[in-house]
């Protein structure tokens, strides 16, 4: 039987800055999975939930939670910068993000969100 396959999912290697990075993009049916290393490994796994606001349906707001790895500040809003557009143009699912980044400069946020767009599934 011939069908669209249940789990959908695309791989990138690029350079960013200097340093080579894997993305992989994952489409289940309740969430979208990135990851995104220039480690190797998973790294800090973080959960992006929207939640609508009674002023603007439109547009939800992302809720973070890190499931796994060290919980800061500045890792929700990386993530946030990261995937908020996986979701908004996914219909507004929640995304799992998995992330081990060396470089978290703004231009290497930018350059890897770009790696992101090319590895669509949603």
């Amino acid at each position: 039987m011939e069908g669209k396959p249940l789990v959908t999912s695309k791989q990138r290697t690029e350079v960013v800055r200097g340093v080579p990075t894997q993305v992989v993009c994952t489409a289940f049916s309740s969430h979208i999975l990135v990851v995104v290393t220039q480690f190797g490994k998973m790294g800090t796994l973080v959960s992006l939930e929207p939640s609508n606001v009674a002023s603007d349906v439109s547009k939800p707001v992302l809720t973070t939670k890190v499931l796994l790895g060290q919980d800061e500040p500045l890792i929700h809003v990386f993530a946030k910068r990261l995937v908020t557009f996986v979701s908004q143009e996914a219909g507004n699912k929640a995304v799992l993000l998995a992330v081990a980044m060396k470089d978290q400069s703004l231009e290497g946020l930018t350059a890897v969100r770009e790696v992101i767009q090319t590895c669509q599934v949603w």
